[in-house]
């Protein structure tokens, strides 16, 4: 898939239009260059490749050069883009990078035995040329057919080419027993009977009378 993204040079302290953000191409022996791309097809080459795919950026016109986006900045409250850096690879070098996992399938042990899926990675770490890199990678959770199956990054296979970073046994998602909540009755306090009156009335009736008391009454 190739993606194509147009930017200009900016001024270092240059106020930019809404529709653009600031940008800075950097690389092996390049000196940073200040660049500014509008946020629309910033966006859109997000949402076609992500951070694991060569972009073709051309540069007020002059010839393309291979990127990869990189340390992508976020508004803290709307889910714009803010800054953006731009990586110039060397397509004869290796680099480092990350290909983003995406979980395909269905689990009998979530569907069927009321398992909970835990996803402990959403990428893994690649060593790789740049044209063997991968938008994503597909892990296919059918497998998981018991509870506590798992599948682990030694499980994965990938292409050529591609070399693995990661602990080979660390398990990117596995399938767990739900926690049943013990529902425990609430212990109601006996009800005390107030006997106070009563105890009184009692006494009373019971209690010896004064026979001369009585007499003097009448």
């Amino acid at each position: 898939m190739e993606i194509k993204l147009l930017a200009q040079a900016r001024e270092l302290k240059e106020k930019l239009a809404k529709d653009f953000i600031p940008a800075v191409l950097y690389g092996p022996g390049l000196a940073n260059q200040n660049l500014k791309v509008r946020r629309a097809d910033l966006e859109k080459a997000v949402l076609a490749g992500g951070e694991s795919t060569l972009v073709d950026l051309e540069i007020d016109g002059g010839k393309s050069v291979k990127i990869l986006l990189k340390d992508l900045q976020f508004h803290p409250l709307k889910d714009i883009v803010r800054h953006v850096d731009f990586y110039q690879v060397d397509m004869k070098k290796k680099i480092t990078t990350e290909i983003p996992l995406r979980f395909v399938g269905e689990s009998k042990a979530v569907k069927e035995l009321g398992g909970m899926l835990v996803k402990n990675m959403d990428a893994i770490e690649v060593e790789c040329l740049p044209t063997d890199l991968m938008a994503h990678l597909d892990i296919d959770i059918s497998v998981l057919k018991e509870i506590h199956d798992s599948v682990k990054v030694g499980d994965l296979k990938l292409p050529a080419g591609i070399h693995i970073l990661n602990d080979l046994d660390t398990d990117i998602a596995t399938v767990v027993e739900q926690e049943v909540e013990e529902v425990i009755a609430p212990v109601v306090a006996p009800v005390e009977a107030d006997i106070t009156a009563a105890t009184t009335d009692e006494a009373a009736a019971t209690a010896p009378v004064d026979v001369k008391k009585e007499k003097e009454k009448k």
